[in-house]
């Protein structure tokens, strides 16, 4: 047997475990075990050492104090007891200690399953998920079967690796052995289909599983809720109460996040009273995912008055509710509560900046945004993320400042993503500049030649422009990439329902009237003076047939279906998954006006309120 090395041993190991017999049955020793009392055991037998090791191990209460006791273990020989190895690892392990533990496993030469799955098991809770993997494989190529306990775990591991491929190999083997049915095991693969993204499988295994615990409930809600499921993250939750389970943080977190994307103002209201009757209001992040869900439904109001109400608020908070007078236009309040935010004494970070920076873009508050990235480099050292710079460039792109953004993004110490510089195309295609554009998009396309969004920004500037042939080229170039285009969709809720529609949808049991009244509107529109702007089109066709095709894009279905199902003077909320046309930014003040409503619409980067021909953006945006 090869010499064992440990500083913490008052002699040679070698030599105590080639005479252990014959010390132990000989002579009379004394050992301390107890760091704390130091009190001397007297001892005569190897079972009697045991015994005083394994009660010293109950008693053990740090990390210091076990590693003396280890260090008797091996001092007696006794680290092939299968009982005082169990328990040193899990001790090492309960101490977060998990190598420690390891250096004590790999000194046993047959370590039981038992024992694999404790390191396999330290591993995972430890973070360390790959030599989680590792142990893993090693169990079984020692030639041990893996048990009902060892399968979580390992799926864990590939969870957090977001490792799909393996955690399917992991899967497979779970079956072969026996153990795919554990609801333990069961749960885990729900819980690893979900953060590898493949929510169709987890949503197989959920349907196959007989008892169905939180976990299995939150990690199918939180599937869907972070994997753009909406509908189904509602569906989920209401599910689940139904089934009598309450929810926890992370269920409520997703569900009020779905409501917020879906712009569901009704069934955001219906979880925010759930909210308060289970306790969860003092929770500060759920009070701040309650205040944001509103702000998104376009309750800003609601939000502020959340906001004061709530206690202890933390960064988080205070960014949040800064983020959200950003995309609602009101720059100057965000600014004004990010220096009350400092007033507070607290530190603004890097997301703090990024909230404040782009409430500046959207406002068009140029000099107050170099004011605040100025001061976040500066004054406060913070340097500097992407995203903060990909906010600068929006700022002075929308102003009309592209040569200053283009020598900001040279200037970046670190390499600019594609959201840097589709910022500035963006800017590009406000500003017209066609030679930025293409030299933009060359950058653009190095990274990722596969964003849909991006090849449509550059077609809708060629076509601007009324350069069919170079539109008919990036269309080609998006098909050969296999960037499909995102449907452009518009969302509306009424009586707890979202109804969505897209471009020309006709599937909808109301189109009929929702068409016949886009119609009727039509002539008053032009009659206060709507001119369609056409070059929001992209094909090369007549400007009749421009202007029928842009009647009908989905934010003027969903509001036309708003205002066939509603009393006058109710206020309609849209939400769309892409910026808002121009065309349709234009209409939608006419209609407001005709119709004597407010219609609130929500792109993908900002808030329109519309009221009485006029947009709170001020057109800028």
């Amino acid at each position: 047997m090869g010499t064992l090395f440990c500083p913490l041993l008052p002699f040679n190991i070698a030599v105590a475990l080639r005479n252990r017999f014959s010390y132990f049955n000989h002579f009379s020793t004394s050992i301390s075990l107890s760091p704390s009392s130091q009190q001397l055991i007297h001892v005569k037998s190897v079972n009697e050492i045991a015994f005083c090791i394994s009660s010293a191990l109950q008693k053990c209460t740090s990390l210091g104090s076990l590693k003396k006791i280890h260090a008797k273990i091996f001092a007696f020989g006794l680290q092939d007891d299968a009982h005082l190895s169990t328990k040193s690892s899990l001790l090492y392990i309960s101490f977060n200690s998990v190598d420690d533990a390891n250096v004590l496993f790999e000194s046993i030469p047959h370590p039981s399953c038992y024992l694999w799955n404790i390191i396999i098991k330290g591993y995972a809770t430890e973070g360390q998920f790959g030599r989680a993997l590792g142990s893993y494989v090693n169990m079984m190529e020692k030639g041990l079967t893996p048990d009902k306990y060892t399968f979580p775990f390992a799926l864990k591991s590939c969870a957090r690796l977001a490792d799909l491929q393996i955690g399917k190999l992991v899967h497979q083997h779970s079956v072969c052995c026996g153990c795919g049915s554990d609801v333990f095991v069961e749960a885990a693969l729900v819980d690893m289909y979900v953060k590898c993204g493949d929510i169709n499988s987890a949503r197989l295994m959920f349907d196959k599983m007989e008892k169905r615990d939180l976990v299995c409930w939150t990690s199918m809600i939180s599937g869907y809720a972070h994997n753009g499921y909406n509908d189904e993250t509602m569906e989920f939750f209401d599910m689940m109460r139904g089934s009598g389970i309450k929810a926890n943080r992370v269920g409520i977190l997703s569900v009020l996040l779905a409501s917020g994307n879906l712009g569901a103002l009704r069934k955001g209201e219906e979880f925010h009273t759930y909210v308060v009757k289970t306790g969860f209001e003092s929770d500060i992040l759920v009070a701040t995912a309650v205040m944001d869900m509103y702000a998104k439904c376009g309750n800003i109001g609601l939000s502020r008055r959340l906001f004061d109400a709530t206690e202890g608020k933390d960064v988080v908070c205070w960014s949040a509710m800064i983020a959200c007078y950003g995309i609602h236009g009101h720059g100057q309040k965000a600014i004004n509560l990010f220096n009350e935010m400092i007033k507070e004494g607290l530190r603004p970070n890097h997301v703090t900046f990024t909230c404040v920076l782009s409430a500046c873009s959207h406002s068009g508050l140029l000099e107050e945004g170099k004011k605040y990235f100025q001061l976040m480099r500066r004054e406060l050292r913070i340097a500097p993320k992407l995203s903060n710079y990909a906010c600068m460039v929006d700022l002075l792109g929308r102003a009309g400042e592209l040569s200053e953004a283009e020598e900001l993004i040279e200037s970046m110490p670190v390499r600019p993503d594609t959201s840097i510089w589709g910022s500035l195309l963006g800017a590009c295609r406000v500003h017209s500049n066609l030679d930025l554009a293409e030299r933009i998009a060359d950058h653009i396309f190095q990274l990722d030649p596969f964003h849909a969004g991006y090849h449509v920004l550059l077609s809708n500037i060629y076509a601007a422009k009324s350069r069919w042939n170079d539109v008919e080229k990036v269309r080609m170039m998006m098909t050969r990439r296999g960037a499909n285009k995102v449907q452009g969709i518009s969302l509306i809720e009424l009586n707890n329902l979202v109804h969505k529609f897209g471009v020309g949808d006709r599937s909808h049991p109301q189109s009929e009237k929702i068409y016949a009244l886009l119609e009727e509107l039509a002539g008053p529109m032009k009659r206060l003076g709507y001119v369609p702007l056409t070059d929001f089109v992209l094909h090369d066709i007549e400007d009749e047939a421009k202007e029928v095709a842009l009647s009908y894009h989905s934010e003027r279905l969903a509001i036309a279906f708003g205002l066939i199902n509603t009393s006058p003077g109710t206020t309609l909320r849209i939400t769309k998954n892409l910026r808002i046309c121009g065309d349709c930014h234009n209409a939608i003040k006419f209609i407001s006006r005709i119709v004597n409503r407010v219609i609130i619409v929500r792109d993908m980067h900002r808030f329109h309120h519309f009221e009485n021909g006029v947009c709170s953006c001020g057109d800028y945006w």
